[in-house]
C-alpha cells in the first residue's frame, strides 16, 4: 500500500510511539499533583514548550498545549473574541475548524466578513485590505492551503495589518506548514499559530497554540486551571513528550527539497496523460489538487485503494459533504470538482513509491474511463 493522503494524517514515528508508551505505562504521573515525580513530568512538558518555540524561531510568547487543531483554531477564535463593536476577518479557504467557528461568530451577532481567493490560490489581498479597520478585532487566515496547498503570505498580510488595523490580532492556521514549511515568528509576528502533532509524524488528539500574548487570551474550556488557567483538563504527557520528539528530529528543509522531488515526478506522470489535468497552485511541495476528466473522484480514489494507492478528495473532515467550498471559490465548476483528488505527499515516500502509485492511478483512471464513456 502506497500511502498519498498525509494531508489528512500521517504515520507516527516508531520512536514516537515508544515514547507514548514509556509516558503512559512508567512515567504516567499527572503534572499537576505535587509529588516530585509530578514535578519532574512538568519540566519535561516545559521542554517541549522551548523545542516547538524554537521550531518557531522565537523566544517571545507561549505555547498551550491542547488536544489538537479544532480546539486551538476554536481557543484562538473564540478566547480572544470581545463584546462590542468588533469585526472579524476570515479567508472563504479555511479549514472547517476555522470557517465553521466564523460562521458561529456569525450566529452570535458578531461582524464577519469572508476574504475571497485569488486564481492562484492566495488570498485576496486587496479584499482584505479594503475590509481592514480600527474595529477588526481578528484576522485568520491558513498559512497553507489543506484543499489546494497555497501558501498565503504571510509578512504582506502582517504589513496591511499594521498599517490599516494595528490593534488587531493575527491568526494563522499552521496545521499544513508547521514541521513543513519555514516560519520565523522573530520576523513575522503574529498573535496565534494553530498547529496539530498527527499532521507531522505525532499522534493523533494532540495539538498546541502558539500565543504571542497570552494575556490576550481567555479560557473556552474551564475546570482544574491546567496551561496556566487557558486550557483545563489534565494534559496528554505521552502525545506531548512524542509531539516534542517529532518537533526536534523533523529536518524542514532537507524534507522540503526532497518532497518537491516527489511532486514533481508524480506531476510529469500524470500529465503524461492530456485528460488529466494540474492545478498549478503557488503552493506547498506536500500537496497536490487534481481533476481528472469525465470520471468521479470518489469512485476512482476507492478503486485506487482497492489497488494498493490511498489519495484523498479534500478535507477529511469535511469528506462527507457535497460540493467544496475552496474550489468552487476558485471557480472551478462542478464536473471539476467532481473529479478532484488530492495527492499529499511525505519524506517517508520513495520515488519508487511515486513512479509506481502514478502508474497505477493512471491505469485505474483509464479503466474506469473507458467503461464510463
Amino acid at each position: 500500500m502506497i500511502y498519498l493522503d498525509n494531508a489528512a494524517t500521517t504515520k507516527m514515528l516508531e520512536e514516537c510511539a515508544d515514547l507514548y508508551k514509556k509516558y503512559a505505562c512508567n512515567s504516567f504521573f499527572n503534572p499537576s499533583a505535587g509529588y516530585g515525580e509530578a514535578g519532574e513530568i512538568k519540566k519535561e512538558l516545559e521542554g517541549v514548550r522551548q523545542t516547538i518555540l524554537k521550531k518557531l524561531d522565537t523566544l517571545e510568547g507561549d505555547i498551550v498545549f491542547t488536544g489538537g487543531a479544532t480546539e486551538s483554531n476554536n481557543l484562538a477564535i473564540m478566547g480572544s473574541r470581545r463584546n462590542g463593536k468588533t469585526e472579524y476577518i476570515f479567508s472563504v479557504g479555511g479549514h472547517p475548524s476555522v470557517y465553521n467557528v466564523a460562521k458561529e461568530l456569525e450566529r452570535l451577532g458578531f461582524v464577519v466578513y469572508f476574504v475571497n481567493l485569488q486564481k492562484n490560490g492566495q488570498i485576496d489581498y486587496a479584499m482584505l485590505e479594503g475590509l481592514l479597520n480600527n474595529n477588526t478585532r481578528l484576522i485568520s487566515v491558513e498559512h497553507v492551503s489543506n484543499e489546494t496547498g497555497a501558501i498565503n503570505d504571510l509578512e504582506r498580510i502582517v504589513s496591511l495589518r499594521d498599517k490599516y488595523a494595528s490593534k488587531a490580532l493575527l491568526h494563522i492556521d499552521g496545521v499544513q506548514s508547521f514541521c513543513k514549511i519555514n516560519l520565523s515568528l522573530n520576523k513575522t509576528k503574529i498573535d496565534f499559530y494553530s498547529l496539530s502533532a498527527h499532521k507531522f509524524h505525532g499522534p493523533k488528539g494532540v495539538g498546541a497554540l502558539y500565543v504571542r500574548n497570552i494575556k490576550g487570551l481567555k479560557s473556552i474550556v474551564f475546570g482544574g486551571g491546567q496551561e496556566e488557567g487557558y486550557r483545563s483538563g489534565t494534559e496528554n504527557v505521552g502525545g506531548i513528550m512524542a509531539m516534542g520528539y517529532a518537533v526536534n528530529n523533523i529536518d524542514i528543509e532537507k524534507n522540503l527539497s526532497y518532497v518537491r522531488s516527489l511532486k514533481e515526478k508524480m506531476i510529469s506522470i500524470l500529465s503524461s496523460d492530456s485528460h488529466v489535468h494540474i492545478n498549478q497552485f503557488e503552493g506547498s511541495p506536500y500537496i497536490l489538487s487534481v481533476w481528472f476528466e469525465d470520471v468521479n473522484g470518489e469512485t476512482l480514489m476507492r478503486a485506487a485503494a482497492k489497488n494498493g494507492v490511498i489519495v484523498g478528495t479534500g478535507s477529511a473532515c469535511s469528506s462527507k459533504k457535497a460540493g467544496n467550498r475552496v474550489l468552487e471559490n476558485l471557480g472551478f465548476g462542478k464536473e471539476q470538482i467532481k473529479s478532484h483528488l488530492r495527492i499529499s505527499f511525505s519524506a517517508e515516500l520513495s520515488i519508487e513509491d511515486i513512479e509506481k502509485a502514478g502508474k497505477i492511478l493512471l491505469e485505474t483512471y483509464n479503466d474506469i474511463r473507458a467503461r464510463v464513456l
